[in-house]
């Protein structure tokens, strides 16, 4: 449970609540005429789902997961995460909800190359409060679960471009999220990469993060266990579902 919904009293997840929940959540930017992007969508992500959001370009996708991960505000409707309504925050409240229970991937790597793989991925929890020790030990478990612990001091420049996207996930996972966002993660991959990135992905799933992928690719999309398809920003089909796996808690470590 993150810190923020013990505070409210409320239950995170687990079998009491969704871990996500939109409720009639709608995104509109001014404009003439005003422009809607996602009409009253409502959504409910248990705990340990792995879910494919797909979708054409266009369709707000990438407008539900900035919202879902906290990133972008909602024009209206309620935003359940880890069991606080995240729509109610005052800023820093949604920054440290966001450090403590949220991971993001994105299609482009965002490492900085003159750190080496583990200092990148230490960089990811800066914002959690924790000692540089227990950054550096977490980092190296992170590059480890994603099969990098031989590369671990190398620098972006000197790793592939599937290598890079594995340390973005050790950077993502690092700091124990119940809650991971990758937005076209295997976009800038050849297909044997990619195929390797979505078997980590769904790894960590099966370990207990839940775990939503952005694709505009079909095929990509039929490997998750659930599968949302958005059009013109509401939901027109929504497949399968994961048994929730039951994942390993990270102890609170902040000195």
């Amino acid at each position: 449970m993150s810190t923020l919904a013990a505070e409210e009293g409320r239950p995170a997840g687990g079998g009491a609540v969704p871990l996500v929940s939109l409720r009639g959540v709608t995104k509109t930017y001014p404009g003439h005429p005003p422009l809607t992007v996602l009409k009253d969508v409502t959504l409910d992500v248990e705990p340990a789902e792995n879910v494919a959001v797909v979708g054409p370009s266009g369709s707000g996708k990438t407008t539900m997961i900035s919202i879902m991960g906290l990133l972008d505000h909602a024009t209206r409707g309620e935003i359940w995460i880890d069991g606080v309504n995240a729509a109610t925050l005052p800023e820093p409240a949604r920054a440290r909800l966001r450090a403590e229970s949220i991971g993001f991937v994105f299609q482009q790597f965002f490492l900085l190359p003159t750190l080496a793989a583990w200092e990148n991925v230490a960089e990811g929890m800066l914002y959690q409060g924790l000692r540089r020790g227990v950054r550096r030990r977490r980092a190296l478990e992170a590059l480890d679960r994603v099969g990098l612990s031989a590369r671990a001091s190398h620098r972006p420049g000197e790793l592939s471009g599937g290598e890079q996207q594995r340390v973005a996930i050790a950077r993502a996972i690092a700091g124990g999220p119940r809650l991971l966002f990758a937005d076209e993660p295997t976009g800038a991959l050849d297909q044997a990469s990619g195929h390797l990135i979505v078997d980590y992905l769904q790894t960590i799933a099966r370990d207990g993060t839940t775990v939503i992928v952005i694709t505009h690719d079909q095929g990509l999309a039929a490997r998750f266990a659930r599968r949302i398809s958005l059009l013109d920003g509401e939901i027109v089909g929504d497949e399968g579902s994961a048994e929730p796996a039951a994942g390993t808690g990270v102890g609170d470590e902040r000195q």
